[in-house]
């Protein structure tokens, strides 16, 4: 997407949005696009009906824009995200965040649903991400002329971990913290890349999420990763890995997603 076609699209939302900014945007992952229920007051805008928007193939991913209220944040949740493994570039699977800088949002939460690498991640469980291994093999500032050249030592905003972890162990959510490897997909990955994995220092696997944030440090956005462990890993489990297990996940973790979605934001605000 070109300069002249982001503005075509953020010209468009405004007008259907109104000009005033927005404070959140939030990505959701497969099977946990519900948190879009949860907006007050929503204007919901299908993506088709965006210039310039693609629209998601995979299941789980709803491709809806939802504007409202969340959590005392003036919030865009996309509901649904398009991955690289569609045939897009990084710099394409990042267009929402992009779409949100330019709405005048400057807090990111990206959520997704991931394999269990580490031996103590267990289905339903989430990890709160505190840095990325990129293997996806493209980065969403390729190409980009100005000062690309991002320090990404603190990527992750890490400031409300703690009272997050706090509160999770005080309700029965098994929240970690770790580090989250990105792979091209769509195919899982074998055992034997799994393994390879673990020993660089990977704690979960996904097909998503960093092309999102890569973009959005260099817009100078705070950014928050969050993640749904949906099933373990290629080789960790004996069970045959499938998308729906995924999204059955999600609706299982949906009800504890929500508490620490809502959480997270009220200690990131204050």
């Amino acid at each position: 997407m070109t300069c002249c076609d982001l503005e075509q699209s953020v010209t468009w939302l405004r007008q259907q949005l109104g000009q005033e900014p927005f404070d959140l945007a939030i990505i959701l992952g497969s099977g946990l696009g519900g948190l879009a229920d949860e907006v007050e007051s929503p204007c919901i805008i299908p993506y088709a009906d965006i210039p310039q928007m693609p629209l998601p193939s995979a299941r789980g991913h709803a491709g809806r824009l939802v504007a409202g209220m969340l959590a005392g944040w003036r919030t865009l949740v996309f509901q649904g995200r398009f991955h690289m493994y569609e045939g897009y570039s990084a710099r394409k699977a990042a267009l929402p965040v992009r779409m949100a800088h330019a709405l005048g949002v400057r807090h990111l939460l990206l959520t997704n649903a991931v394999g269990g690498i580490h031996p103590d991640f267990k289905s339903g469980d989430f990890m709160y991400v505190a840095d990325h291994l990129n293997f996806l093999g493209d980065n969403p500032l390729r190409g980009e002329s100005h000062d690309p050249f991002i320090d990404l030592s603190r990527l992750y905003d890490q400031g409300p971990f703690d009272a997050l972890a706090a509160f999770a162990a005080g309700n029965n959510v098994r929240l970690h913290r770790g580090v989250l490897a990105g792979m091209l997909g769509p195919s899982y990955e074998t055992p034997a890349e799994i393994r390879a994995l673990r020993v660089l220092g990977a704690d979960v696997v996904s097909m998503s999420l960093i092309p999102e944030a890569l973009m959005a440090g260099y817009l100078e956005m705070k950014v928050i990763g969050l993640s749904m462990i949906s099933n373990a890993a290629a080789g960790i489990s004996t069970v045959p890995l499938d998308h729906q297990e995924v999204l059955q996940a999600g609706q299982s973790a949906a009800s504890d997603f929500r508490q620490l979605c809502r959480k997270l934001l009220a200690f990131w605000h204050s």
